[in-house]
Parts: C-alpha cells; structure tokens; sequence
C-alpha cells in the first residue's frame, strides 16, 4: 500500500460556505477516489491532466495536477507524448496551452528523490527519525517513528537494506512479547535455533517472552513493521550479540 494521500483544500477554501462541496472534494474526491488501489497513482494524474485538457481548463488547478504528475513519476519524455496524443483528440490549441504550463514544471530545477524519499512513498506510516537511541544494537541504519504511546506502544520501525538488529530477548516473568507486523519491503524474523521466516507487507510474527531473536531487512530491500509491546510484568529487553555476517549472507 502507498502512502495515503489527504487533501484538506475543499475544508481550507469552503468549508464554511459550502461545507458539503468541502466533505466530496476533501472525503470522497481525494479521501477515497485517489485512494482507490485499482489505479496507481501515476496513472491517475495522467488521467486527470487529460480529462482537464479535454474541458479546457488551464487554470491553476492543472497547474497543480501538472506538478502532482512530476511528483509521481512522469518524466518530461512521458507528459511530451501524453499532450501530443490527447491533443489529437481534444484539438490543437488545448495542446499548445497546455505544453506551455508542462514546460515550465518540468524546466524546474527540483532535487532528487533519495532512496529513503522513494520508498517513504510506497508506505503508509511514517519512517520517522534516526534510531540512534539504539543504534548499538543495529548493524547497519534503522529508523524509529512512535505511532503510539497510549494502552499499547506502538511504533514504526525502518531498516535499511542490510540492517538488522541484534539477537535479543524481551524479558518477562508473566505476559510480555512482542508483535511485528510488517507494513513495507522485505525482512527476516529468527528465532534462536530455527529457520529465518520470510517478511513482506501483511505478515505478522508473534514472538513469545524470554525467546532469542532478531529481525531485518534483507540485503537488497527496505523494510518496515511496526512493533507493538505485549504488556507484561517485570518487562526489559536483553540485547545479545550481533547476527553474524555469514549467518546473515546465508539468507540471500
């Protein structure tokens, strides 16, 4: 899943003189529609950019449309030929006018998205920041974003590709554990003794009190779950050593 879009232009402009026009534009329009997951998201604008040529509209809002296309993906070469072929459609001067607000969005000088920026973009929750907190007990860059500090902790955690954690264990005298559910890119769970299970978005690991493991990225891919704390009594966490290069490079 992508990361959600939210709009709250409808609710900013209108909201008060037409709050119902607000709630389809903000709530249904972008909330749902652009949501959808039938149709990427580069396909979407690309659509939306031909259905405004098509009406005629040049405004500000194709402006926009035209920049949102940019963000998510379509290269010069790509809205070039999308103009040149809708154009033949829904007439020449619609092409010339809206080749004249493409080439100033693509012209723009913007900076490169970086590979955390690119795939920031394919998840739904937040990377967060550096997880230099723990950083001792990582090999490799993690990242931590708390989602939650209320009846159950709850927080992101993002390891680049490479990174892994550190055999562990979480320490309980009753209750206690942890759960993992993976919302981005490729990782590993293993438990001391046993096979590493595979993790992809969708999968959930429930690792029991006082059982050695670790989990993380695989070498080529980014990877994201959130860990969600089992309450328990006398909790803490008891970091090991590192999983070793050749126990790790066996996984690839």
């Amino acid at each position: 899943m992508g990361k959600k879009i939210v709009q709250t232009a409808g609710k900013d402009a209108l909201g008060e003189f037409a709050p119902m026009f607000a709630h389809l534009n903000d709530d249904v329009l972008f909330g749902e529609v652009w949501n959808d997951e039938a149709i990427d998201v580069k396909t979407k604008c690309i659509i939306t950019v031909v259905s405004l040529m098509a009406s005629g509209i040049t405004d500000a809002s194709l402006l926009h449309h035209l920049k949102n296309a940019k963000v998510n993906g379509v290269t010069k070469d790509e809205i070039a030929a999308v103009i040149t072929h809708a154009a033949m459609y829904v007439g020449w001067p619609k092409g010339w006018a809206v080749f004249r607000l493409a080439k100033e969005v693509w012209n723009e000088e913007t900076p490169a998205l970086t590979e955390k920026d690119r795939y920031q973009n394919t998840i739904f929750f937040p990377i967060g920041e550096p997880n230099d907190a723990f950083a001792k007990n990582f090999v490799g860059q993690s990242y931590l974003a708390p989602l939650s500090l209320k009846q159950v902790a709850a927080f992101n955690v993002t390891f680049e590709p490479g990174c892994r954690n550190n055999w562990h264990i979480h320490r309980a005298t009753k209750g206690g554990g942890q759960m993992l559910i993976c919302v981005g890119g490729r990782g590993y769970y293993q438990e001391w003794g046993k096979d590493a299970v595979e993790m992809t978005p969708g999968t959930v690991i429930n690792i029991p009190p006082n059982v050695k493991h670790w989990h993380g990225a695989a070498h080529d891919s980014w990877f994201s779950h959130i860990a969600l704390e089992v309450p328990g009594e006398n909790g803490k966490s008891e970091w090991c050593e590192p999983v070793s290069d050749e126990d790790y490079g066996k996984l690839e």
